[in-house]
């Protein structure tokens, strides 16, 4: 079985210490956390077809759909997924949108049409702006994969339903407005993924 290659989200003393010392209450929890490790997947076409497939279902679906697929279909690779079908593609459990999106993608960069290595030149802001004209993919997805793959620093998505979930628990909130979000966001920058690292685990608890 082919297997994507994955590592952990770097970060260190500086980011910790930073976030502890302008938000005491998350700082709290941190350190009674420890340090919390995210797994993400460097190569952007893999973690791009891992974003997709975690639209809308939960962790633990993800992981068994991303099991099969590298089983069913082999190394999640533009070459080779762009010569499945959707069929088959969606027979690893997921819908035929997803499918269809992920297999289009594919073919889009196998013929020369969408280069994901430009990602890298871009701003924040450009990397959600070029995803989102993708079709299937929209603000949230383009986020995971400042996140979850090229590890952007100072990311906390409003789309993420976890996300806003560990906000409310963490400051016993019983509900979340879009400005408060964005007061919590500005304090955590410029390291708001190593937030959002924080702020998922807790929102799992």
């Amino acid at each position: 079985m082919q297997t994507v290659m994955t590592k952990n989200f770097d970060y260190g003393e500086k980011e910790i210490n930073y976030l502890k010392n302008v938000d005491t209450v998350l700082g709290a929890a941190m350190t009674q956390m420890g340090k919390v490790e995210r797994v993400i997947i460097p190569d952007l076409f893999a973690a791009l077809v891992h974003a997709i497939v975690g639209q809308l279902i939960s962790a633990k679906a993800v992981q068994t759909i991303w099991a099969r697929m590298q089983e069913k279909l082999g190394a999640i690779t533009p070459q080779n997924i762009a010569v499945q079908t959707a069929l088959e593609i969606q027979s690893c459990g997921i819908t035929m949108k997803k499918a269809t999106c992920i297999l289009n993608i594919a073919q889009t960069i196998e013929q020369g049409l969408l280069d994901l290595q430009e990602l890298y030149e871009l701003s924040d802001a450009q990397v959600i702006q070029k995803l989102s004209s993708l079709q299937g993919i929209g603000p949230w997805t383009a986020e995971m994969m400042l996140i979850n793959c090229m590890e952007r620093p100072d990311v906390v998505s409003w789309g993420d339903m976890a996300i806003r979930r560990g906000m409310m628990k963490l400051y016993h909130l019983d509900t979340l407005t879009k400005q408060q979000f964005e007061e919590y966001r500005r304090v955590y920058s410029p390291y708001g993924s190593v937030a959002s690292i924080y702020l998922w685990s807790i929102s799992f608890r």
